[in-house]
């Protein structure tokens, strides 16, 4: 399974969601790097995917985006098979 790396902040509840799916899809370790106690992680963030906003998910080194990009690609079946490899 490839490593998923998710951008956070402490109260943001699509965040959650995220993790949440990716559990129920199998994921058992998430790095989670926390933009709101890291201001050169926000900035990090920012320059990779070109947006603000949280979660901003990676799987592998692929960009997936954030939660509602998530959850459509799971709709479409797209998730399990990133997941798989």
């Amino acid at each position: 399974m490839p490593a998923v790396r998710m951008y956070t902040t402490a109260v943001c509840p699509y965040c959650l969601r995220a993790k949440a799916l990716l559990r129920q899809r199998g994921v058992q370790g998430i790095e989670e790097i926390r933009i709101d106690a890291n201001p050169a992680a926000a900035a990090e963030m920012g320059r990779l995917t070109g947006r603000r906003t949280v979660p901003q998910i990676f799987i592998g080194e692929r960009h997936v985006g954030g939660c509602d990009e998530l959850y459509a690609l799971d709709a479409s079946g797209g998730l399990q098979a990133m997941l798989q490899g």
